[in-house]
């Protein structure tokens, strides 16, 4: 079994704590995302995983077996760079075989492993070129094969799709999330792109300054965030926020900072009138409509044919978009009105950035 857990496992570089504190189960076979803003700690917190980083304390656990102080080398575990780290020298048969060479593993066994390898990643083409004759995609297939063909307990993702095109990325993130479906093995995957962490994980980590903020399944944190960063970090475009204060003597209704009053539930969250609250509501939330409760004007929109984007402010200053399903007639410079969708309102509380959702 090849479970992961991480119990208080810190890292500091003399007075700087890096990692602070991070307490993780990630369960046999599961798919599991470290997203981020850059400088969170998820590839340090990686790293620490494999063995590359020692740890300042705690422990690591793989598969029921504290591996502190175990090698990098003999933890079980393939590590894929953003960088690829071919060797240049080398064809892609000998890159895809040299980690099996080292370990005395027989011609004839090396031989049938790097067939499959190379079949199931579609570059049994290749074993021929060098790196400098691939593409960037194929350069990655290869790094993913040369993981494959130890076949380890756990393969780990640093950022391995971010040095490709959009178009390359989007095929890539469906051939890594197969291959997980076919071999079956623990894998942890390191993104700043929530896209690509809500599209491929069983489960999701968000890390914030060292620090997980929320870990679960993706549409758990989508819908359920615990507050205003996963709230803003999770989803695209990004969640909108208005702040205002509950009404004296009137817990359903939201007097926000431009004036204008909002409904908001009174049922599922946990708040009081007189309280300073932040209403969440994503862009597909949120409709033009002449007896809307919002007024914003329009400063951009996006017309991408089967959908558009509507871009805005509030009197207050506070930007908002909208999702509009098919095309809109709405113009830049237009006064317009938004009506909220009353179920999907999110309620965080302003000065301590939690969700006041009731548990």
């Amino acid at each position: 079994m090849a479970s992961i857990e991480l119990k208080d496992v810190r890292k500091s570089y003399g007075v700087a704590d890096v990692i602070k504190g991070v307490n993780l189960a990630i369960g046999h076979g599961e798919f599991c995302v470290f997203v981020g803003p850059s400088g969170c700690g998820k590839s340090t917190l990686l790293r620490m995983i494999s063995g590359l980083e020692e740890i300042t304390s705690g422990d690591i656990v793989i598969g029921g077996e504290v591996v502190n102080t175990i090698p990098a080398a003999d933890r079980g575990l393939a590590m894929v760079f953003q960088s690829y780290a071919l060797y240049p020298h080398m064809t892609v048969r000998q890159n895809l075989s040299f980690g099996l060479e080292n370990i005395n593993t027989p011609k004839a066994e090396i031989a049938e492993k790097i067939t499959a390898v190379a079949k199931m990643l579609q570059i049994d083409q290749l074993l021929d070129r060098r790196p400098k004759d691939l593409s960037g995609g194929q350069r990655q297939r290869v790094a993913i094969g040369r993981a494959v063909v130890r076949e380890p307990r756990v393969f780990l993702f640093d950022e391995p799709l971010s040095n490709l095109d959009a178009e390359l990325r989007v095929d890539m993130r469906g051939e890594i999330a197969s291959l997980h479906r076919r071999l079956g093995n623990t894998m942890i995957y390191v993104t700043h792109d929530q896209v690509e962490a809500m599209t491929m994980a069983d489960k999701i980590a968000v890390l914030r300054l060292g620090e997980v903020e929320q870990f679960g399944a993706p549409l758990d944190l989508y819908n359920r965030p615990r507050n205003l960063f996963v709230a803003g970090f999770i989803g695209s475009p990004k969640m909108n926020f208005l702040t205002g204060r509950v009404e004296e003597g009137n817990r359903g209704i939201l007097v926000l900072s431009t004036g204008e009053r909002v409904a908001i539930p009174e049922e599922g969250f946990e708040h009081r009138p007189g309280q300073d609250i932040t209403l969440g509501i994503r862009p597909t939330d949120v409709r033009p409509a002449d007896d809307g409760t919002v007024r914003i004007e329009v400063r951009t929109v996006e017309q991408l044919g089967g959908e558009s984007y509507i871009y805005g402010e509030a009197s207050d200053g506070t930007r908002l978009t909208v999702h509009s399903p098919g095309q809109t007639e709405v113009q830049p410079g237009e006064g317009i009105s938004l009506a909220l969708t009353p179920a999907r309102i999110h309620l965080f509380d302003t000065q301590g950035g939690l969700s006041l959702r009731a548990e």
